[in-house]
């Protein structure tokens, strides 16, 4: 009986211990937004649109966001003018507004990382230097992204048929080998060469398309010149991820996989009002009124706030397009 009185007795101190722990726990969680005005680097959280000025004269587009992580740490993603967005484990940012972080290769056939060195302007603009892993530096700006929210219904014009069926009228290339040509209704890109581009240019709207590729072939969909929706020859047993079939390239994850396979026509139907996109495969509604948040890579240009062309990836692989039709917001 006296033992078990003294393990009465020791019960309220074990309660107090598990209240201070709780409370020593809860602490250090999050209870509130951290606010970026409080942290130093804090000026620079959010989306920005950059221009790389590379050699001759070509100006690469490219993406920044940053981000706060628990209390101070700053972190984000990259995209760079190739591959997909790239998470940046820490930013390290000085008094002076000067900010730089390192990121590893991607695609690059180099064990040497990205170098990106930056100072935020007193007018809200970023510039700076990057080094890509090959080691070639070059010199960019930068400006916040717009959000591209949008408060009013949208209303639909007429459709409008981006492919005639017989020629290549109302379609440029991205480069000198013109490997694209017609037949049977289709657009065919028979061995990897220039990229596809539409001459219109639209700002919000629905977009039918149809395609076949080869075995272990690539190629994507570019909404407004800027956005990727990724087609390529994965199993179709393999998980979602926004580097396979029907992802925004990098960004979004489909909710399933509803690729067919090769050697057989399949179908995207896309939505794109904003920054707000759903995608349709083969029927199945894969991506849901889902926000993008920047460029992905092989982008056009990083001018988000503009309308851009579609466009169709034509250096990844053999490729087939038809059907083509896209019906604009009024």
């Amino acid at each position: 009986m006296k033992h078990l009185f003294y393990k009465k007795a020791f019960y309220p101190q074990l309660f107090c211990l598990g209240i201070i722990c709780c409370l020593y726990i809860t602490s250090s969680a999050q209870v509130k937004p951290t606010s970026s005005a409080t942290i130093k680097g804090g000026n620079l959280v959010g989306r920005w649109d950059l221009n790389v000025n590379e050699a001759s004269g070509k100006v690469a587009p490219s993406w920044l966001e940053v981000e706060i992580s628990g209390f101070k740490t700053i972190v984000g993603r990259f995209v760079g003018n190739g591959g997909s967005a790239r998470p940046i484990s820490e930013i390290n940012v000085s008094d002076a507004n000067d900010f730089t972080f390192t990121i590893p290769p991607q695609w690059e056939r180099t064990d040497k990382p990205l170098m990106l060195r930056g100072k935020l302007n007193s007018d809200s603009t970023i510039e700076g230097t990057i080094v890509y892993p090959s080691g070639k530096e070059y010199a960019f700006s930068g400006v916040k992204a717009p959000f591209l929210t949008t408060k009013e219904p949208v209303k639909w014009g007429k459709p409008i048929k981006l492919f005639n069926g017989t020629n290549l009228d109302g379609w440029e290339l991205s480069g000198t080998t013109a490997q694209w040509y017609v037949k049977d209704g289709a657009l065919i890109s028979p061995r990897s060469g220039s990229n596809l581009i539409s001459k219109g240019k639209f700002k919000d709207f629905k977009l039918h398309v149809e395609f076949k590729y080869n075995s272990g072939s690539n190629s994507g969909v570019y909404l407004r010149g800027r956005y990727e929706v990724q087609i390529i020859d994965n199993a179709p047993t393999e998980h979602p991820n926004s580097h396979l079939f029907g992802g925004i390239y990098g960004f979004l994850v489909p909710s399933e996989m509803a690729a067919k396979g090769p050697d057989q026509w399949q179908s995207y139907d896309i939505t794109l009002v904003g920054r707000m996109v759903t995608v349709v495969a083969n029927g199945k509604t894969i991506v849901c009124n889902q926000e993008i948040p920047g460029i992905t890579g092989g982008a056009l240009d990083s001018n988000e706030g503009e309308p851009g062309p579609i466009y169709f990836q034509g250096d990844h692989g053999p490729i087939m397009f038809r059907n083509i039709t896209i019906t604009p917001a009024k």
